[in-house]
């Protein structure tokens, strides 16, 4: 089984490896999922396109997947059952992810983000809710970023929690890079997530995808602090695209057009203070059990 799971793990590599484009990559990831399997892909659909080539290809992908494996780098395709099943429900979902530290099946997280240059009562803002996550057996999910990201994950690691830092570059690099240490400490008790080749250096396109991969991999998204232009935005729009909650606090709202758009879209709410965010997560986490109950009940009825 574990060689089969190797073998899409490859085939994936190979598919991937030939695009340029996030479109492309896009495309090639609908048609491994229309086929099955990225496997299946290569081997019955698409063989006579590359012949001799493709098994080249394929023996590159293997040594790749040795090489990461021996540095302790965790590769799931998105058509294999171990890949994480809080992304496999987007639209959108990376092909591929790379992680660093503990993969679990049932994580619970919620994004806790922000401005890199947040106030000081935001990161203050910032670092409660964490604890109240924390507090609540709850994953704090960060971008690893400076600010607000920062804020959260520091105190959700001195408190003791798990921290899931999805992050803009390759897992072979740290960014900001005085977050080095933050980034270490993150995979040590928690995990680090990328839907990047490990090598893949920062840019100006990493970071909207990094927001669109973290907000599919939560329960809901905070937003604390955050001005016009903002990538933290990006997130927001992604994560309602995604169908989860988006929490405002209300100096955000009153900040910026784009979270004024927001509000009449599906569970986006606004929060007053720090109690209040916590108050809506709660409702938010309970939703599931309750779903489950009523179906329960469902079943009971005569």
């Amino acid at each position: 089984m574990q060689e089969r799971w190797g073998d899409e793990r490859a085939a994936m590599v190979v598919l991937l490896r030939r695009t340029r484009t996030e479109r492309q990559e896009q495309e090639a990831v609908a048609r491994a999922m229309e086929a099955g399997s990225a496997w299946r892909l290569l081997d019955e659909v698409q063989p006579s396109l590359f012949g001799d080539a493709e098994q080249d290809e394929l023996a590159s992908a293997r040594t790749e997947l040795k090489r990461w494996s021996a540095q302790d780098i965790g590769v799931r395709a998105l058509t294999e059952p171990d890949y994480p099943h809080q992304l496999s429900s987007a639209f959108d979902a990376p092909g591929l992810v790379f992680t660093r530290g503990e993969l679990r099946s049932g994580d619970a997280g919620v994004a806790v983000v922000g401005s890199r240059s947040a106030s000081p009562h935001g990161l203050a803002q910032a670092a409660a809710i964490a604890r109240g996550l924390v507090a609540c057996e709850l994953s704090v999910v960060s971008g690893l970023a400076a600010g607000i990201d920062t804020a959260a994950t520091e105190a959700a690691l001195d408190a003791g929690g798990r921290v899931v830092g999805v992050i803009g570059t390759g897992v072979y690099h740290a960014y900001p890079p005085e977050n080095l240490a933050l980034h270490r400490r993150v995979v040590a008790s928690g995990l680090v997530l990328s839907p990047f080749w490990p090598d893949t250096p920062p840019s100006k396109t990493t970071f909207p995808r990094r927001n669109g991969t973290m907000s599919a991999y939560c329960r809901a998204t905070v937003i604390v602090a955050a001005g016009p232009r903002s990538g933290t935005r990006i997130q927001a729009r992604k994560a309602v695209e995604h169908g989860r909650p988006v929490i405002l606090l209300r100096s955000v709202l009153e900040g910026n057009d784009w979270a004024r758009e927001l509000l009449d879209r599906p569970d986006v709410q606004v929060a007053d203070d720090v109690d209040e965010v916590l108050a809506v997560l709660d409702d938010i986490v309970r939703r599931p059990a309750d779903v489950d109950r009523l179906l329960r009940d469902l079943v009971d009825l005569p």
